[in-house]
């Protein structure tokens, strides 16, 4: 299709960097683990695993914008099936954020409902969107999947940062006094 065509170098970058990233958080994840503070499954389970989820979702629809289907009907309803299971599980993380009795270790901030909860939703729903839509006005709808792994990659980006800021100038604190 030639309309996919058009997008090859922008998934190539967005996939390349998905996928570096994902292996970076695997060795931060990795090196964290060394010196693990108390419930911190908790934290993990509402910040750390959405970010993956977010970086790896980038990296399938980048990957599958590469295969050279035969219609848009197909590869848009891979789309759908993504969108609607992004936007189910960004609920959950925000259950899971929100949740102060499951998740106590940190208390969110409006940028934490941001990251982790509404940008996402945006990004879920306008792929759901573009799904529906990409039979009637396929360029548009590429667009709409393009800016969808754009922002879960940027998400991601943001999150694996805010991540890793918490352990070093937060927890960094609690390492120096155990030195002592």
């Amino acid at each position: 299709m030639s309309e996919l065509n058009a997008w090859d170098n922008f998934y190539v970058i967005v996939g390349s960097a998905a996928g570096a990233l994902i292996g970076l958080q695997f060795v931060v994840m990795t090196l964290i683990a060394e010196r693990p503070s108390l419930r911190v499954a908790e934290a993990g389970a509402a910040f750390a695993t959405p970010t993956i989820i977010h970086f790896s979702s980038a990296l399938l629809l980048s990957a599958l914008q590469q295969v050279p289907w035969p219609s848009i009907a197909i590869v848009a309803y891979l789309w759908g099936i993504i969108g609607f299971s992004g936007l189910a599980y960004t609920l959950i993380v925000g259950r899971r954020v929100l949740g102060v009795r499951r998740q106590t270790i940190y208390l969110p901030e409006f940028e934490d409902w941001l990251f982790h909860v509404l940008l996402p939703l945006a990004a879920y729903a306008t792929l759901a969107m573009s799904a529906t839509a990409a039979r009637s006005d396929t360029r548009y709808a590429l667009f709409g999947v393009g800016a969808s792994a754009l922002l879960l990659l940027f998400v991601g980006i943001h999150n694996a940062w805010d991540s890793i800021a918490y352990q070093v100038f937060t927890r960094r604190p609690d390492a120096d006094a155990d030195r002592r």
